[in-house]
């Protein structure tokens, strides 16, 4: 799977603005200062994610954007999608029976990459905004990476 850009960034806007959105509105200019990202490519973010009903904007003085949902219902696969950004490893379109060779048939690893990518879908769709914010996505992973690297330099001595 290659995430771009667009979804990165789209996912670090959101994060900041439930970061930001306690006290009121949160304007775009600020988001981009924050999260060095252009204040243009962001407009354009903010128009797909409030389409998809996932911020709210406010007008006027003092104005910007809210979060339309609590930040614990707001997964993070919502927000990639939401901004266009498909979720799969393969070349291929998902559910279709033919595959993206030249010869319209599937590659050997076909069924371990569109795996992946319903994995990846998995894990991103299990995440939310707050877990995000509250650093809740230090997996299993890192700790048992720590725990043995701590244990191998143990042992050495």
């Amino acid at each position: 799977m290659r995430l771009t850009t667009k979804g990165r960034y789209a996912v670090m806007a959101m994060v900041d603005l439930a970061d930001h959105g306690g006290a009121g509105p949160v304007s775009l200019a600020e988001i981009a200062e924050r999260q060095e990202i252009s204040l243009s490519y962001l407009e354009q973010l903010f128009a797909k994610l409030r389409q998809s009903g996932l911020v709210k904007s406010v007008r006027g003085p003092g104005g910007g954007y809210l979060l339309a949902h609590d930040r614990g219902e707001t997964r993070i696969a919502d927000i990639i999608i939401a901004v266009d950004e498909p979720i799969r490893a393969t070349r291929c379109t998902p559910g279709t029976p033919f595959g993206c060779r030249g010869n319209q048939t599937r590659c050997p690893t076909h069924d371990l990459w569109e795996e992946l990518g319903n994995q990846i879908h998995l894990y991103l769709s299990s995440v939310s905004l707050a877990d995000v914010c509250a650093g809740r996505v230090f997996g299993a992973s890192g700790r048992i990476r720590s725990e043995s690297y701590g244990a191998a330099v143990e042992a050495r001595r």
